[in-house]
């Protein structure tokens, strides 16, 4: 069965709604992409309006700021140390925006959304 981002069936109350229409093509998505720590793998997908999507599903390096030389490098991620979004997250090491990361420059916090964006962005704690 599709997922949908549609109303809920059930009501606040715990009654039903009755449906008064079936699911729309624009309401459906996808599973929630969960990026591990690997060798990095890229998925392409087809978005709305022909726009090409690219889905990180495995990342190994990371682009790290330096606030202090305000340059980017590249790091390899070593652990993730921190999520503040699931706390097993951690256990099962998957990278989402906000968790604190150990690369070979150090702690970084990451700022972008790798499986929205197919990038890994961190700056320097």
């Amino acid at each position: 069965m599709s997922m949908t981002n549609s109303r809920s069936r059930r009501k606040p109350t715990g009654g039903r709604y009755v449906d008064y229409r079936k699911k729309r093509v624009f309401e459906l998505r996808r599973e929630p992409n969960l990026t591990k720590l690997g060798a990095r793998k890229v998925k392409t997908f087809r978005g709305r309006g022909a726009s090409i999507k690219k889905i990180l599903m495995q990342a190994e390096t990371a682009n790290v700021y330096n606030p202090k030389t305000k340059k980017y490098s590249t790091a390899k991620i070593k652990t993730i140390v921190d999520n503040k979004a699931n706390r097993h997250f951690v256990i099962r090491n998957i990278l989402t925006k906000g968790t604190v990361i150990d690369t070979d420059l150090g702690k970084a916090k990451v700022t972008s959304r790798p499986g929205q964006e197919g990038t890994v962005n961190a700056v320097l704690l």
